[in-house]
């Protein structure tokens, strides 16, 4: 058994449990979109400030983000299988108190719950998709992250189907699904209890020489430019999806029910292209589809501000599936460059680096307040044209050179 494990070609993917552990990052994410889906909703009952509005992001991502590398990190000393629908849990009863709170300082406790609850779920999902994946990383990475954004992927249908008829209580029905979750995780726990109870030797031999292996220089400050990266395209997601809606309704006369479909084109191309990544990073090579992706949207987000109507749907869904196609390819880099520590540099990709986008949101909301979402949309733009710091990271094979 341990011969199998450390050969990776001959260990099998395991789709069954790629698939619910995808479902269950579906489930969380979609609990997290109910968030900023409310947005255009409770500003206007609750007569938020966009910048309240941007404190409200910043809390959920603080803390579903910067936790993550925290909860990684023990998790890379102990697996805790069962936190997976202990986190749902969490979530749940966020999404209570968050579908009946009429407050803002209760909105910021409610989405506390929700961003505690998927700090704890995202680390040990990725390490399910890590031992589930076989020797097919980048395509397993790519089935588990599109879960998640298909997920976020929601938000702008669930205000313009959900929100807008039924108001903030709205959120209660997303409860059931939550429970679904629980129910999901609980079977994938189960799955990877026994996994790691079967490897227990192997584990140990790997946490033992893992603590005999000193970090190459080149690697940590290529974890560092890996991100910067995501915190960029992080800024950019965030700039997008909390207040494109509103520069879509102040700038463009939009109702709030038609702002929605700009952003599901936005964030369901964002899907596709976080399948397509991990193919094409297999034929191309991970660090060049990271450039691309940075590099080749740049064009595109620096228009958008002064299209006309008709031409944002064409340029929205290019922005989102060029600049989405490295988001599985980025965390498959990161692990290939520390492979002894799957939950830590998951939290650092996925999580921390992605909190930092909330800082991006409290920031844009006062920008926002003090100037114009207009002025927002511009800064925004020119966001990806960080992606020319993808030079300074190694390439694929002298990763791999790294760790011979």
């Amino acid at each position: 058994m341990a011969q199998t494990l450390t050969k990776p070609a001959v260990n099998p993917t395991i789709y069954g449990i790629l698939l619910a552990i995808s479902s269950g990052h579906f489930i969380n994410d979609t609990l997290q979109a109910v968030v900023p889906a409310m947005f255009p909703i409770i500003e206007e009952s609750l007569h938020l400030s966009y910048t309240q509005i941007g404190w409200i992001a910043f809390a959920l991502n603080m803390t579903s983000s910067l936790l993550q590398p925290v909860f990684g990190y023990y998790a890379d000393i102990r697996a805790r299988p069962y936190l997976l629908p202990l986190g749902m849990l969490s979530s749940l009863a966020g999404l209570i108190g968050f579908a009946l709170s009429g407050h803002f300082i209760w909105i910021i406790v409610s989405v506390l719950f929700i961003g505690f609850g998927s700090a704890i779920f995202h680390p040990e999902g990725s390490r399910v998709a890590y031992l589930a994946a076989g020797n097919r990383r980048g395509l397993a990475q790519s089935i588990y992250q599109v879960g998640g954004n298909t997920g976020q992927s929601l938000a702008p249908l669930i205000t313009a189907f959900i929100f807008v008829p039924f108001g903030q209580k709205g959120a209660l029905w997303f409860t059931i699904v939550a429970i679904l979750g629980v129910l999901v995780l609980l079977r994938v726990s189960a799955w990877y209890s026994e996994r790691l109870d079967s490897n227990e030797r192997k584990h140990q031999r790997q946490k033992t020489a893992s603590t005999k292996i000193s970090i190459h220089p080149k690697v940590k400050w290529a974890m560092v430019f890996v991100v910067f990266l995501v915190f960029a395209r992080s800024w950019y997601g965030a700039g997008i999806s909390n207040y494109y809606q509103f520069y879509l309704i102040e700038d463009y006369g939009l109702s709030i029910k038609e702002a929605q479909a700009y952003i599901f084109v936005f964030m369901f191309a964002g899907v596709l292209g976080t399948f397509l990544g991990g193919p094409l990073a297999d034929r191309f090579g991970k660090r060049n589809i990271i450039f691309f992706s940075m590099i080749g949207a740049a064009p595109l987000t620096l228009a958008l501000p002064y299209l006309s109507l008709v031409m944002v749907y064409p340029f929205i869904f290019c922005i989102g599936l060029i600049l989405s196609s490295s988001f599985s390819v980025i965390v498959v880099y990161a692990q290939e460059l520390l492979p002894s520590k799957i939950g830590m540099v998951s939290g650092l990709t996925v999580g921390l680096a992605f909190g930092m986008g909330a800082v991006g949101a409290v920031l844009f909301g006062g920008l926002a307040d003090l100037f114009t979402i207009r002025f927002v949309m511009v800064l925004c733009s020119f966001l990806p044209l960080f992606g020319m710091m993808t030079f300074f990271l190694p390439s694929d094979e002298t990763v791999r050179s790294f760790h011979k």
